[in-house]
């Protein structure tokens, strides 16, 4: 077993699992306590590093492409203060960092885990029901509809349309960016992929970000959300696509084997290859030849 305890807070390696739990020290993020403890287990870890520095260093953990929602949402825009997966580290405890590295990558070596992305992710996000209040928004996530209520200072072509309710299964992505500098950020849920993208300040499916110290917060929701949509690298939909074009394709005579294709469509159905639309358009579709 490997274990560091700092200020930031402690990371415990038992071999399968690295659990990190956030300190109590004021320079720990927001995001940070409110996640709350991680656990990884080490077929989600790509690599791990220690950073030394004159003062501090870091302890740096590397996941593999898709196994975390939250990264999945931030793609590298974290800062150091907010990233769960970065440690700082003291001169003196160096040693003890570097026991931790060699540690976790010796177990990825034994395991011969890879580094490459995965299909699904390996860590289940925030717990839920969620809310959170930043910028110009209150959002709240239940596990199946995303809620946004604004707020006093939100712009009037935002709150003439009135509160907003989003169905999980309408989402079709969500884009999370920082403010930087003058610039604000944003959330932004996306139901259909060629809606034309407004600023955030005025559009009715984003919350404006200004840079405050809850935004790292609306990351965290994101992540909840993101975490019960289908996951980017897994299998391409374009076979289940043909499949069921191929089975809308039989013979208007041949009863039986539309008989069989529509069972066929039920099990794709049933395995998660086709979605619920899907399988109803590609029904029909048999049906009619019936």
């Amino acid at each position: 077993m490997a274990e560091i305890i700092q200020k930031d807070g402690t990371w415990v390696f038992d071999g399968e699992t690295l659990r990190i739990v956030p300190g109590s020290d004021k320079s720990v993020g927001l995001l940070q306590r409110t996640l709350g403890e991680i656990a990884v287990p080490l077929r989600a870890v790509a690599g791990i590093a220690h950073e030394p520095g004159r003062k501090t260093g870091r302890l740096r953990l590397r996941l593999r492409d898709g196994a975390d929602p939250l990264l999945q949402v931030t793609g590298g825009k974290l800062p150091d203060s907010a990233d769960p997966y970065a440690l700082t580290v003291e001169t003196r405890t160096a040693a003890v960092a570097e026991y931790m590295v060699d540690e976790v990558r010796n177990a990825l070596l034994l395991d011969e885990v890879p580094d490459g992305p995965v299909d699904g992710y390996l860590l289940p996000g925030p717990s839920l029901p969620m809310t959170v209040g930043a910028g110009d928004a209150t959002v709240t996530f239940d596990g199946r509809t995303v809620h946004l209520e604004w707020t006093w200072h939100t712009d009037d072509r935002k709150t003439a349309a009135g509160p907003v309710a989003l169905p999980l299964d309408e989402l079709t992505g969500i884009s999370w960016q920082p403010a930087r500098g003058l610039s604000d950020g944003y959330l932004r849920f996306v139901t259909s992929p060629n809606a034309p993208r407004l600023d955030p300040k005025h559009d009715p499916m984003a919350v404006e970000l200004n840079g405050f110290k809850k935004d790292p917060l609306m990351a965290l929701l994101a992540s909840a959300v993101v975490v019960r949509m289908p996951h980017p690298h897994a299998p391409h939909r374009e076979p289940a696509i043909a499949a069921r074009k191929s089975l809308e394709a039989a013979p208007a005579e041949d009863h039986d084997v539309l008989l069989r294709r529509l069972r066929e469509l039920g099990e794709l159905h049933q395995s998660g290859i086709l979605t619920a639309d899907e399988f109803t358009a590609a029904k029909q579709a048999v049906l009619k030849r019936l």
